[in-house]
């Protein structure tokens, strides 16, 4: 393929990129979609049952045309769903994740993948109105007039009642799920293969043509009365403010529900205010970047799927290069304390952490304690395992950290010496910690096997991977349901010496160095000092710099007679422009890129059975035997 030149950073000539798209829904018009609804004849309905039966059995899934249905939830009525919709609620509310959806609000795109615990929609109970019964249906039925034809429209209200709410459900064709599943090991994510027997509270066939699929409501998420009152008192917290705005860090072990409690918590605090902070100290599972990063987001709309539907821009990044911290902890550290200065607390903040919290993980933690200073700490254990002691006021105060020392009056007070305030140290040094309080939220959580590593839905490994997806998924910025090949995209061509080169998890001879750029997945990063080259030859960096990172790409080769790295990222050109360095990580590209692009005829680049084992590094790619566990069986 030729390469042509391209505007993204000094020394590169222009080429102007199409803007990035997010997903596409068949939206149609209030003319066009009134038309189509008139002309389905006859809606299908499901028989009437007696008034002894459940009401979830009373409210069928009304096909308003194909990838279109409209449904009724009486309040505490769930559907809980694997797949992928749109969601507008036409009358009442219904609740998914603990954000709440009003009528006229704009449609919400699910995503309920067989990779996590399917979503629910529940319906909710309409407040108390001086209407009369006739009233309300009289307005109901005007709210449905510009979705449903006439037929559909009393289908629907003969399952109403005063208290239901009613949706409309709706196919969606998005670029990010589509470029995932176009890879053989992920064509079945949205669709599941338990086939348990059950009596379905909707119309399957209806459900289907939207693109979703009806389970057992035992198998959603679901959220004990602890875990709601512990976010009713964080809500309340975070919206009276009386102590400023909240810093909230949760914390415990692997698999316990962290990641589920902060969406279902910053959905909770979205229904009352307008941005939630979110601080990413997980390497391995992050929420909104793919992995490797320490990162600063605003969160603006609610968490309403798993991370590698919603990968967002963050408000400061770093890339940290590794999915674990335990080689570098110090590194970990001041990457934290880089982002964390751009936290202007306007407004609440979510501090996520990782699994790890025995032995160095635990001082680790401690460390990221002090340094948050937090208001609440939600600390969550599996029930009846105790990995870690509670974080109370006395224990932080009291216990070392990795790089921090206990309080200096909790010192004094073990060695019995009294102290007065004149006496304290400057804690602007690090080594010492104040104690400035904050409240303990224990929560036990007791799904099966909560607390044990091996035993999880998708191998975290997995969810990396299609976090990454996620993430180059952006690059299809046509058409969501033609997928490019990354083989037959255009990248941009960067001169060598426009860009700093460094290898993070490893120490590289530079004669070498091209080598571990090539077929690398790189974080474009942008670093204060100004990059000087004596010649056009790479510029490489003796130490690991901790700076902004604006986005990722991909090396898809390099041009050693014109002196240009060939790079294919979603970062817009004007963003591109201020990048000077690229970062090598141990995060590498997901097999699936290189082994199962579409449309790739022949050899496959980078991807050989022809390696010679007496050259220091050379061999098979390792086998990922995570791919064949029961998600893709």
């Amino acid at each position: 393929m030729k390469h042509r030149p391209q505007c993204a950073w000094p020394g590169a000539s222009s080429r102007n990129r199409p803007a990035k798209n997010g997903s596409v829904r068949a939206r149609r018009t209030l003319a066009e979609r009134c038309k189509a609804a008139t002309e389905v004849e006859n809606c299908p309905q499901r028989p009437s049952t007696s008034e002894g039966d459940e009401q979830s059995r009373e409210s069928p899934a009304i096909l308003v045309e194909d990838g279109i249905c409209a449904t009724v939830l009486a309040p505490g009525q769930k559907l809980t769903f694997n797949g992928k919709c749109s969601l507008t609620c036409l009358y009442g509310s219904v609740q998914v994740l603990g954000y709440v959806i009003h009528r006229s609000q704009a449609a919400y795109e699910l995503f309920s993948p067989n990779t996590h615990s399917p979503l629910t929609i529940e319906g909710l109970l309409n407040k108390k109105s001086s209407k009369t019964r006739k009233e309300i249906r009289m307005e109901a039925r005007s709210m449905l007039r510009g979705y449903l034809s006439l037929d559909c429209r009393r289908a629907v209200m003969k399952n109403f009642k005063s208290t239901s709410s009613i949706i409309l459900l709706e196919r969606i064709e998005d670029a990010a799920t589509n470029y995932i599943r176009s890879h053989p090991d992920y064509a079945t994510i949205f669709s599941t293969k338990l086939k348990e027997k059950r009596s379905p509270s909707f119309d399957s066939k209806v459900l289907s043509s939207v693109g979703i699929e009806d389970r057992d409501v035992n198998s959603g998420i679901r959220m004990p009365d602890e875990y709601v009152s512990a976010v009713q008192q964080l809500v309340r917290a975070c919206v009276e403010e009386d102590s400023g705005c909240p810093i909230i860090l949760v914390c415990g072990p692997k698999n316990v529900g962290k990641s589920t409690f902060n969406r279902c918590l910053i959905n909770q605090l979205l229904n009352h205010i307008s941005c939630v902070g979110y601080l990413e100290c997980d390497l391995g599972q992050t929420e909104f970047t793919p992995p490797g990063c320490v990162a600063l987001m605003h969160v603006t709309k609610p968490v309403l799927g798993p991370p590698f539907t919603h990968q967002r821009d963050p408000h400061k990044m770093v890339y940290f290069g590794e999915t674990s911290c335990e080689q570098d902890m110090e590194r970990f550290i001041e990457s934290v304390k880089y982002v964390i200065v751009s936290h202007k607390r306007e407004h609440p903040l979510i501090v996520n952490t990782m699994g790890w919290v025995k032995g160095s993980g635990l001082l680790l933690l401690i460390d990221l304690i002090r340094l948050m200073s937090p208001s609440h700490i939600v600390q969550i254990n599996a029930k009846g395992i105790n990995d870690m002691e509670p974080l109370t006021l006395s224990y932080v105060e009291n216990a070392p950290g990795f790089l921090t020392k206990s309080s200096y009056r909790a010192q004094s007070r073990d060695l019995g010496i009294e102290i007065s305030e004149d006496e304290e140290p400057d804690y602007a040094d690090g080594l010492y910690y104040k104690s400035v309080g904050h409240s303990l939220i224990p929560l036990e959580t007791d799904f099966s096997g909560a607390g044990e590593a091996g035993n999880v839905r998708c191998h975290s490994g997995i969810l990396r991977d299609l976090a990454m997806l996620g993430y180059v998924s952006k690059l299809q910025q046509f058409d969501p349901e033609q997928v490019i090949p990354l083989n037959s995209m255009l990248p941009y061509e960067v001169p060598f010496n426009a860009v700093a080169l460094r290898v993070i998890h490893s120490d590289v001879a530079p004669s070498h160095i091209m080598y571990s750029v090539n077929a690398s997945w790189v974080g474009l990063c942008r670093m204060l000092d100004d990059i000087n080259s004596v010649n056009d030859g790479p510029v490489i960096l003796t130490q690991t710099p901790i700076c902004d990172c604006l986005g990722f790409g991909i090396v898809r080769g390099i041009n050693m007679e014109r002196k240009v790295y060939h790079i294919l990222t979603p970062v817009p050109p004007e963003t591109l422009r201020t990048v000077n360095c690229l970062l090598i990580g141990n995060i590498s590209i997901p097999h699936s890129i290189l082994k199962n692009q579409p449309g790739i005829k022949g050899e496959i680049p980078y991807v050989t059975s022809d390696y010679d084992f007496t050259i220091y590094g050379a061999g098979k790619m390792k086998k990922n035997k995570q791919l064949k566990r029961r998600e893709h069986q």
